[in-house]
């Protein structure tokens, strides 16, 4: 997996910052997000005006969608208290804490091809999706 990022070490006065457990190859215990997604991101967090110092992406799950649960994925301008934070390459990603129960060991990806454009959900919790990509169950 040469083209995962890895995860920083820089906490936030209100937040915890996750430090990356000893990597396993058959159980990985974070959030991950390539290198393409890391530059998409960037790319998004100026056009929306946040800095990456103080803001980032957060992503969750809510109830909804075909298979029960929908992933979320939107801009902040800052964490909430519980939140986990990862950093890759100066850019910050939120999960609160339920949304974690079913995103650790997750993979962010960005795919740009002729048909699609966006970023892919890499789940190994998720055990049935629908044919839209957003919608899973666990």
């Amino acid at each position: 997996m040469s083209n995962m990022v890895t995860i920083g070490e820089q906490p936030s006065q209100d937040s915890f910052v996750v430090e990356a457990p000893a990597a396993s190859p058959q159980a990985p215990q974070a959030v991950n997000v390539t290198e393409k997604a890391v530059k998409r991101i960037r790319i998004a967090l100026a056009k929306e005006g946040i800095s990456p110092e103080e803001g980032g992406l957060r992503l969750g799950v809510m109830g909804g969608g075909c298979s029960g649960l929908s992933y979320s994925i939107k801009f902040d301008t800052k964490p909430r208290e519980r939140d986990r934070i990862f950093e890759f390459d100066g850019v910050r990603v939120f999960v609160d804490p339920k949304s974690f129960l079913y995103l650790n060991g997750m993979t962010l990806d960005y795919e740009e091809t002729l048909m699609r454009q966006g970023f892919n959900f890499i789940n190994p919790n998720s055990t049935r999706s629908c044919g839209c990509g957003s919608s899973f169950s666990s």
